[in-house]
């Protein structure tokens, strides 16, 4: 019996997201099947990974200092901070939500680490009778809107944060920067609600908060102060200090290793089982290409990169990069591997349907939020360290829009449904590229902003126009 022309007509060119549990391919058709998925509209992160490599070898020909190991080490602790406040933004955006306020909520959050670490653990004395009471009260009330929501690691870190402030815990780097999570997750908390709860409009709770964020910041500091923190050797080293030599080999060992381990375990596992996966060949070549990279880069980071070799020694892999990987392989796991991921990516491409399906819609909508600013929180300890001090534009300027134009830059969509955080590492490393590149070409910042923003605005054309086109192919 042979197939309608009509049927023939509609039959899908690539292999649906879910084909590659019934459909088995061989290595060419896997290939075929990819270019297939681009062609139809799935560019995932390729604009930004093609983008990135321009980039790279643009500013390589045009600056001599631009592939230097110690730039290329400076680089990724100056764009660190902002990548890992774009990690928490992606989940935001597969809601097709916005967090405007992550940026300036950082900044409170670093403010008031460095508040405890400055003013001994007094923060009643560093903030003063009146705003310290509202400070700790506020806790108390994102402690209770997240029992309400019943976001139970809210509620813990907002009662944490109103523990610490209350009984005056003695400085210690190590709690401040817990300090800072929680008072992030607390805000969060208070950010969710608002717009699950009370149907706020995320654009509008997130603007105002954002310029309340702002005069909050500016109160905790003054204007014209600063909280040093460079004198915390452990706050400090957070994005100036580096592993040892060893230690960058056996986290290269851990990152690669463990790569390889899950990805072949589970392929071969699958195997077993007579369960569909992707070709052997491709899988390994994935698991070996991420191994080279690996290896490559702990060998180059683990020489002495310092400007004056014979006096000083500077070699290891930054600190910011295990935290990243870290933050990468928790975030992607949350989303890939469990429930709460799978919820998150139902709600973003079909709220309704979602809500039909039994999914506590409100719960998962203000769960982004906490998400969003605990990870603006960790943002905020890696950049006020990489400057050791906080001041009142912390986390302001150019903070969000670069955290957001990561996110979108290296493959998340702004409507929601589609966006992985390993997208936000990719945008972030391109936006890094772009500062440092034209910082090393001595432009001013005027030219910074224009081509960041063309970028962004580059991406976001991709996005709408992918959308479109995907959405064509499915008719």
């Amino acid at each position: 019996m042979t197939e309608s022309p009509a049927k023939a007509d509609t039959a899908p060119n690539a292999v649906s997201d879910f084909g590659i549990d019934t459909t088995s391919q061989s290595t060419g058709e896997a290939i075929k099947d990819y270019f297939a998925r681009l062609r139809g509209g799935e560019l995932g992160s390729l604009p930004a990974l093609l983008g990135l490599a321009a980039l790279v070898i643009v500013f390589w020909a045009l600056s001599d200092n631009f592939l230097t190991l110690n730039n290329t080490a400076n680089l990724i602790a100056q764009g660190a901070g902002k990548m890992i406040i774009a990690m928490g933004l992606v989940y935001v955006l597969l809601l097709g939500e916005i967090d405007l306020s992550a940026g300036t909520l950082s900044g409170v959050c670093a403010a008031v680490m460095a508040m405890h670490y400055v003013r001994s653990g007094n923060l009643l004395g560093g903030m003063g009778t009146t705003v310290f009471w509202v400070f700790a009260i506020g806790m108390l009330v994102a402690a209770g809107l997240a029992l309400i929501m019943r976001i139970w690691v809210g509620a813990v870190l907002s009662l944490v944060a109103f523990l610490m402030a209350v009984l005056g815990v003695p400085p210690n780097a190590w709690l401040e920067m817990l300090l800072a999570v929680c008072v992030g997750a607390a805000i969060g908390s208070i950010t969710g609600f608002m717009v699950s709860k009370i149907g706020m409009p995320s654009f509008v709770v997130t603007l105002a908060l954002f310029i309340t964020w702002q005069g909050v910041l500016l109160q905790f500091i003054g204007d014209g102060g600063v909280f040093g923190i460079r004198s915390s050797q452990v706050l400090f080293n957070v994005a100036n200090g580096n592993l040892s030599v060893f230690g960058s080999w056996v986290l290269c060992l851990i990152a690669g290793g463990g790569y390889a381990a899950v990805v072949l375990g589970e392929h071969f596992a699958r195997l077993r089982k007579g369960l569909v996966t992707k070709p052997t060949p491709i899988v390994v070549f994935k698991v070996g290409a991420v191994a080279a990279i690996a290896i490559v880069s702990t060998w180059l980071l683990a020489l002495n990169r310092s400007p004056n070799p014979n006096l000083v020694t500077i070699s290891g892999v930054p600190y910011v990069v295990p935290i990243i990987l870290v933050l990468l392989v928790i975030g992607t796991f949350a989303l890939n591997r469990t429930r709460y991921g799978r919820h998150i990516y139902a709600v973003g491409g079909n709220s309704e349907a979602a809500r039909r399906a039994g999914i506590n819609v409100s719960k998962i909508r203000a769960s982004v939020f906490v998400v969003s600013a605990s990870a603006a929180a960790i943002g905020a300890i890696v950049y006020s360290s990489k400057a050791g001090s906080v001041d009142p534009q912390a986390g302001g300027l150019n903070t969000l829009l670069f955290a957001v134009g990561a996110a979108v830059i290296g493959g998340t969509s702004l409507f929601g449904g589609r966006g992985k955080v390993a997208h936000a590492v990719i945008g972030g490393l391109v936006l890094a590229v772009v500062e440092n590149g034209l910082g090393l070409l001595k432009q001013p910042a005027a030219v910074v902003n224009i081509i960041t923003g063309l970028v962004l605005l580059l991406a976001a054309t991709v996005d709408a126009l992918s959308r479109r086109r995907a959405a064509v192919a499915t008719r």
